[in-house]
C-alpha cells in the first residue's frame, strides 16, 4: 500500500514521497492566488473609490466657485461635501498606497539587506503597519459610532458618521493589501528612488 503523500506519475506509478514542507507549499498556492485575487480586486475597487471621490471634490470646487462669483449666491453645502469627499479619497488610496510598497518604506536598510533581511524588513514594516490599522480600526469604529448625533453645518440632514465611517473602511481595505504586499512584494517605490 502506498502512503497518502505519494506523487503519482502519468502512468499511475507512485514515485518519492514529498516532503512536508512541498505538501505545504503545494496546499498554500491556491489559497495564496485566491487571497492575491481577492485583494487585487479590492485595492482596484478603493481606488476607484478614490478616484471618483477626486473628481466629485473637483466638480464641488468648481459649482463653489461659480456659484460665489459668477452667481453671487454661495452654497455652503458644497465646502463640507468637499471635505467629505477628500477624506474618503485619502482613506480609499491609502490602500494602493501601501499595495505599492509607498506607505513604510525603509529603503536604505531594504536596499543594503541579503533576501532574508528583505524578507525581515518586509515582515517587520507588515506587522507595524497591520498594528496601526487595527488602531485606525478601533477608534474608526468609535468615533463614527459617537458622531452619529452629531450633525454638521451647512448640511444638518448628514450625520458626521459618514465622515467618520471613512477611517475604519479604508483601515479594513488598507490591511488586505498590507497582507497582499507581505505576500507578493512590489517595490515600486524603491525601483524609482535615485
Amino acid at each position: 500500500m502506498s502512503s497518502p503523500l505519494a506523487c503519482y506519475r502519468r502512468d499511475g506509478h507512485a514515485t518519492r514521497n514529498p516532503g512536508v514542507i512541498q505538501v505545504a507549499s503545494a496546499m498554500w498556492m491556491p489559497m495564496r492566488k485566491a487571497f492575491l485575487a481577492f485583494e487585487r480586486r479590492t485595492t482596484g475597487l478603493a481606488l476607484y473609490f478614490a478616484c471618483a471621490m477626486l473628481v466629485t471634490a473637483a466638480c464641488l470646487g468648481l459649482y463653489q466657485i461659480l456659484s460665489r462669483f459668477v452667481f453671487h449666491q454661495p452654497a455652503e453645502w458644497s465646502e463640507v461635501l468637499i471635505r467629505f469627499t477628500l477624506i474618503w479619497m485619502v482613506f480609499m488610496g491609502a490602500p494602493t498606497a501601501f499595495r505599492q510598497g509607498a506607505m513604510v518604506c525603509v529603503d536604505l536598510a531594504h536596499r543594503k539587506a541579503g533576501p532574508v533581511g528583505k524578507r525581515l524588513l518586509d515582515t517587520l514594516a507588515a506587522a507595524v503597519s497591520l498594528v496601526l490599522v487595527a488602531v485606525m480600526l478601533w477608534f474608526g469604529v468609535e468615533y463614527a459610532w459617537r458622531g452619529r448625533f452629531q450633525t454638521i453645518s451647512g448640511l444638518e440632514s448628514f450625520s458626521m458618521t459618514w465622515a467618520y465611517v471613512a477611517i475604519p473602511v479604508g483601515a479594513l481595505f488598507c490591511a488586505i493589501a498590507i497582507v497582499g504586499c507581505l505576500l507578493d512584494p512590489r517595490r515600486h517605490e524603491l525601483e524609482t528612488a535615485q
